[in-house]
């Protein structure tokens, strides 16, 4: 069998910024509050979080809710807008809070992904 080449940083950050993240069908819905800040509401399915739901009575529906820099990406969460575009509203927006823009925007993808609340478009 054959081992795939393992792909340099840069070359894993050049593809990584044409790649365009959707928010999963997991997400219930989300809203903003006065401040900007985003509130994720997650539908608990399932029968062991049925199960809690009766015994611990834990909610039904849980909301995560996202600091600015998360709220600010959240909402470019379009299904058409890529990392790049994303990244450059981002450091418009925070200007040198942003930094390091990539680190910081790989970290919140990789745990927003970690927990299903998004999954990715290839670039056509």
């Amino acid at each position: 069998m054959k081992r795939k080449k393992r792909l340099s940083k840069n070359e894993a950050l050049a593809l990584y910024k044409t790649y365009v993240p959707v928010v999963s069908e997991k997400i219930h819905h989300w809203d903003t509050d006065n401040e900007g800040k985003v509130t994720l509401f997650v539908e608990n399915k399932g029968i062991m979080n049925s199960i809690m739901q009766k015994i611990a009575k834990k909610p039904k529906v849980s909301q995560i809710h996202l600091d600015e820099t998360g709220s600010f990406i959240w909402q470019r969460i379009d299904g058409m807008t890529n990392i790049e575009t994303i990244a450059e509203a981002v450091e418009e927006h925070f200007g040198e809070n942003a930094h390091p823009l990539y680190e910081r925007l790989l970290k919140f993808f990789e745990i927003v992904e970690s927990y299903d609340f998004i999954l990715w478009k290839k670039p056509v």
